[in-house]
């Protein structure tokens, strides 16, 4: 996994700890990074990254504290 991702995962690991297993943080990252690619501009890539995993994250968290 580069560098980047495994930041952004361990930061967000961190966030959703008690709410989202390790490998729906991992996953989640991985497929924000993939659609993120070529969209915008490398210096931005880190904060967007952050910004879209967590996002998506936390919808999956509300969807599973409503089930």
């Amino acid at each position: 996994m580069e560098e980047l991702v495994s930041k952004v995962v361990r930061e967000l690991a961190t966030e959703f700890g008690g709410t989202v297993p390790p490998s729906g943080v991992v996953s989640t990252v991985v497929a924000a990074k993939r659609d993120l690619d070529g969209q915008i501009v490398p210096e931005a890539m880190e904060e967007m990254l952050h910004r879209l995993a967590r996002f998506r994250l936390a919808r999956w968290d509300n969807r599973r504290s409503r089930a």
